[in-house]
């Protein structure tokens, strides 16, 4: 049975909560809510329309609705706002017990290297439960470009994309998160399937080049339609080298960390600056 809605959960199961950036009406979120219910109770709550690439970003100048949608044998929880907003509300008013884990997807296109890391909404809502101290997993599988922002037709097949997500989260339910990982975030290659070798990947820098296009609209004035190509090479060991170049699944932990190292340079920078502004430079301790 997959339980699904929340005056049928059960203590003795584990709970995952189902959320992604391409909204409910995605077969993604379907088919990965599918898969993890074969191993604990499941609550989707998701954006009601799709939120690619709006990164972590969180609705403050607005108030939010959630609304019922029943997708297959799921009761769905909408949300008109961001995957952030979704986790937050998810977690803290739809869910009646935090939950054990939070899986995002399955996207539509994969994320990989910082350039999508940081804008996609999938992974920001996987950090957006790490945030709360919750383990999660975010998934994304790369699909032909046609499909890209295409949601109301031409989804692609993410059977075997589930599938192995499922297996995934089964052993993170099992056995906790890998040492030092507070986020996986997992691509797919297109053709996947439970054959295709797994790689365990570091994010890349660099996926696409920058290209910014300008236009002028009837009455003359510019507008601009930013994109990028995708690079032809990445660096070994790399997710976008491991999904994009040999067709494997990448696994990256991901910690949330983004603090570099103090050192001697950086010091010189603080006495630098002191001494201009008239102070020793030194950390006041006394407040």
């Amino acid at each position: 049975m997959h339980r699904q809605s929340r005056g049928v959960l059960s203590r003795n199961r584990k709970l995952v909560m189902v959320t992604n950036d391409d909204s409910v009406q995605s077969n993604g979120i379907i088919k990965l809510a599918r898969e993890v219910s074969k191993h604990a109770d499941v609550v989707v709550v998701a954006p009601e329309q799709p939120m690619s690439a709006t990164a972590l970003s969180l609705t403050f100048h607005k108030p939010l609705r959630v609304s019922k949608v029943r997708r297959d044998e799921f009761e769905c929880f909408a949300v008109s706002g961001s995957p952030g907003d979704c986790v937050i509300i998810g977690v803290n008013k739809i869910l009646d017990r935090r939950p054990d884990l939070v899986v995002s997807g399955i996207n539509i296109g994969d994320n990989d290297t910082f350039q999508d890391v940081l804008a996609s909404g999938t992974v920001a809502a996987a950090l957006e439960a790490a945030i709360a101290g919750i383990p999660a997993i975010a998934y994304s599988l790369l699909v032909n470009e046609e499909s890209l922002f295409a949601l109301e037709y031409n989804q692609p097949d993410f059977s075997n994309a589930a599938r192995i997500a499922g297996e995934i989260a089964r052993v993170v339910l099992e056995n906790g998160m890998p040492e030092g990982a507070e986020v996986l975030n997992v691509n797919f290659p297109r053709g996947v399937n439970p054959t295709t070798r797994i790689a365990l990947t570091a994010v890349g820098r660099r996926k696409y080049t920058d290209k910014v296009i300008v236009r002028k609209d009837p009455r003359g004035r510019p507008y601009y339609w930013l994109f990028g190509e995708v690079l032809s090479r990445f660096p070994a060991n790399t997710d976008a080298e491991a999904v994009l170049m040999k067709g494997r699944v990448s696994i990256t932990p991901i910690r949330l960390n983004l603090s570099g190292p103090i050192t001697k340079s950086l010091e010189a920078l603080r006495r630098r600056v002191g001494r201009n502004l008239g102070n020793s430079g030194k950390e006041n301790t006394s407040s």
